[in-house]
């Protein structure tokens, strides 16, 4: 779902990360609110006074967003859901979880905290609003509250709507779930209503462009795009736990992996490892024993002049957690910190024995095969 994340801070654990499509979002947002929203709301200010008024108002939409994300990621906790933290991205934010629900009251639970935090924000907000213009606070501080108010109660409204990974789709699962207790089934139900729903929002979004409102149908086909790949990809992915879960690393790692000795200079690593099978990185063994990883990276960083006497025992580091694994690890671990890290191999070890590797490729060839074999 992501591209390149942006770590800002943690809050009572989490941490919260901001993706690079979020800062267009926000420049927009930003934008929009100074150039039309306002000058439209309240006339004859300042232009400065309105580029206040919109980055203030944008960051009050941040926090709020964080707020939401946050009262997931607390409520699933408290369910002893593990959460990864929060995102947020162009379409607003999401609490990454861990695994799926334990059951349909945790589901419900985590899902419907969301929008009603959104609607307690708006209605706060809206106080807020009321207190001002009933004692006359200045219009710029007024109209900041007042579009926080509409932006939250939009974000709840929107949340409920019953499709699939929305929280109102997460809510639909959660009672499917509870009335056949078949949470596949109610996953694909869910999907397929979210799937709808964004189809829907593309077709109203071609036709408001249709009508004249270029920039609004725009922005509505693009929300109908996210919703349906997302509900098609939530689907797959608890499809892809189903047939993974429980299934050891050590039933797709090839016990043969290429390593590479300390003493083998860089050139030699070059003509005859790196050059031969294009891989990123090599684990480090001598005498059964792993003893480091050396990647194309740290071989980019010694000068040409000096690669035929630089050894890989000079350069190799301390392989991370990150990419090693042990073998009676469950494959859906393996799978998960590829997909964190964005690491398509990952070495498995034994007692400090380097037993064998696993890849990307070939946990997804037996998952095509047994999805298509158990259809």
């Amino acid at each position: 779902m992501f591209g390149r994340k942006i770590r800002l801070f943690n809050l009572f654990g989490f941490e919260v990360n901001i993706d690079f499509s979020w800062i267009i979002i926000a420049i927009l947002v930003a934008w929009s609110l100074s150039t039309g929203f306002f000058p439209f709301e309240y006339k004859n200010l300042s232009t400065q006074t309105y580029w206040i008024m919109g980055i203030v108002a944008a960051l009050g939409l941040f926090i709020s967003i964080i707020v939401h994300e946050f009262s997931h990621s607390l409520v699933a906790r408290a369910q002893g859901m593990p959460m990864k933290g929060i995102t947020l991205f162009i379409f607003g934010g999401v609490a990454e979880m861990g695994e799926e629900p334990p059951n349909a009251k945790a589901e419900f639970f985590m899902s419907i905290v969301g929008p009603l935090s959104s609607i307690a924000i708006a209605l706060l907000f809206y106080w807020l609003y009321s207190t001002g213009a009933h004692n006359g606070w200045p219009a710029p501080i007024n109209g900041i509250l007042k579009y926080l108010a509409i932006i939250n109660g939009i974000l709840a409204a929107f949340n409920l709507i019953p499709a699939f990974p929305l929280d109102g789709g997460r809510v639909l699962r959660s009672i499917l779930w509870r009335i056949k207790g078949d949470l596949n089934w109610a996953t694909r139900i869910a999907s397929k209503i979210g799937s709808f729903f964004g189809i829907a929002l593309i077709v109203f979004g071609f036709y408001r462009m249709f009508y004249g409102n270029l920039f609004g149908g725009m922005w509505m086909i693009l929300i109908g795009l996210f919703l349906q790949n997302a509900a098609r990809m939530s689907y797959q992915q608890l499809i892809t736990r189903e047939a993974l879960e429980g299934e050891p690393v050590s039933r797709f790692m090839k016990s043969d992996p290429i390593t590479v000795k300390p003493s083998t200079t860089v050139e030699q690593l070059l003509e005859d490892y790196i050059y031969q099978y294009h891989y990123k990185m090599y684990p480090v063994v001598d005498l059964d024993k792993l003893i480091g990883c050396i990647t194309v990276k740290q071989v980019k960083e010694v000068p040409k002049e000096k690669r035929h006497e630089k050894t890989v025992g000079e350069l190799n580091t301390e392989c991370s957690s990150d990419n090693t694994i042990g073998p009676q690890e469950d494959a859906m671990k393996a799978l998960s910190a590829m997909n964190r890290t964005g690491i398509s191999r990952l070495m498995v070890v034994e007692s400090g024995r380097l037993v064998g590797i696993v890849t990307l490729k070939d946990m997804l060839r037996f998952l095509s095969t047994k999805l298509e074999l158990e259809e």
